[in-house]
């Protein structure tokens, strides 16, 4: 099991940044990747950003590309977003994830889940 804790949501205005951090621990050496997705109210879990476990290969939704930046710290074992630029539509539960598999960007393809950290841009 892969047990995954997101940090470092919150709110802010529109143009602002924020970082979110990851922190994974249990039997990472089964991830092959991680990535960052988010839900907004009422909507679908949307892929955000991914990154190979060695920190290789960062690949991004069009809606962020240029504006988050995702990195991996392999002696910290953590995962990081970060958010510039943000806007309104941003807002969402952001949720960090792991995949034992290949690279993907569904929800299906991912096998760890945390709990989520709500960012809040506002106009």
């Amino acid at each position: 099991q892969v047990h995954l804790v997101e940090s470092g949501g919150g709110s802010v205005q529109t143009g602002d940044s924020l970082s979110l951090s990851c922190a994974a621990s249990g039997r990472t050496d089964r991830c092959y990747a991680m990535g960052w997705f988010r839900q907004a109210p009422g909507k679908e879990r949307e892929f955000v950003a991914g990154i190979t476990w060695s920190g290789g290969s960062p690949y991004y939704a069009d809606s962020v590309e240029g504006r988050f930046t995702i990195s991996r710290d392999k002696d910290k074992n953590t995962m990081s977003l970060q958010m510039n630029s943000l806007k309104p539509e941003d807002t969402a539960v952001y949720y960090c994830a792991a995949t034992t598999a290949v690279v993907v960007t569904t929800v299906l393809g991912y096998d760890f889940w945390g709990q989520g950290t709500q960012v809040t841009v506002s106009s």
